[in-house]
C-alpha cells in the first residue's frame, strides 16, 4: 500500500497557520512582493478564521504581494486555500500561485471583491498577463475558497466549489514552489493552505 501511495501523488498538506509565533511572517515561507512597495504578511489571531484561532493577513502595500513556502517543489498538483478580501480602496483580491521559481515569475490565479471576477495569469519577469477570466460574484468580508489543480500546460480553477476556469498555458513547464498573493492595497486574511503534488 504505502509503494502504491509513493508512485502517486503525494499526500496533501494543510498549513492552518495556528502553531505559528503571531505577529511575524510564517516560519519556513519567504514573504515579499513582485514589484516595487511593501508587503506585510504576519500570523494574527482572528475570531472568524476557519480554523481557529490563527489566519496569515496581508495588510501591506505593494505591486503584488506574493508569500510562498519554503522547501515546495510540484510540477503537478494542486494548491488550495480560504481567504477571506477585508479591505481595499483599489484592490481587494486573494490568490494561489503555483511553479514558482522565483518573486517574479510564477503561474497565479485570483479573486476579486471588487471586480467580481476570478482571473488566471503568467508572471513573467514581474509583468502579469491574464490568460482566462469570469465574472463571478466575490463577496468583501466573507471566507472564500480557491482552488487550482495544474498537470502538464492544463490547469482547472474551482471557487467556493464551482468549477470556473479551464485554461492552457505553456510558460512555466517546471516543477516550483506554492504560495499565496494579493495585490496593491488589499487586506485579506487566509487560512487552511492546502497542496499536494510531485
Amino acid at each position: 500500500m504505502a509503494m502504491i501511495m509513493a508512485t502517486g501523488l503525494a499526500m496533501a498538506e494543510t498549513v492552518n497557520f495556528d502553531d505559528m509565533k503571531t505577529g511575524a511572517a510564517p516560519a519556513g515561507w519567504t514573504a515579499t512582493q513582485t514589484g516595487s512597495g511593501s508587503a506585510k504578511w504576519a500570523i494574527e489571531k482572528d475570531e472568524s478564521a476557519p480554523s481557529k484561532p490563527n489566519v496569515l493577513k496581508q495588510s501591506g502595500q505593494a505591486t503584488f504581494p506574493v508569500c510562498f513556502k519554503n522547501g515546495t517543489n510540484i510540477k503537478d498538483g494542486f494548491v488550495e486555500v480560504k481567504f477571506k478580501p477585508v479591505a481595499g480602496k483599489e484592490d481587494q483580491a486573494g490568490g494561489v500561485i503555483w511553479r514558482v521559481q522565483d518573486a517574479n515569475n510564477y503561474y497565479i490565479s485570483r479573486a476579486n471583491a471588487l471586480e467580481d471576477n476570478v482571473t488566471i495569469y503568467h508572471t513573467i519577469n514581474g509583468k502579469r498577463v491574464a490568460f482566462k477570466n469570469i465574472n463571478t460574484k466575490v463577496t468583501s468580508g466573507v471566507w472564500h475558497t480557491l482552488r487550482v489543480d495544474f498537470t502538464g500546460n492544463k490547469f482547472t480553477v474551482t471557487f467556493d466549489g464551482n468549477k470556473v476556469i479551464e485554461a492552457t498555458d505553456q510558460s512555466f513547464p517546471n516543477a516550483g514552489k506554492v504560495g499565496l498573493w494579493t495585490k496593491a492595497d488589499s487586506v485579506t486574511l487566509f487560512d487552511d493552505f492546502s497542496f499536494s503534488g510531485k
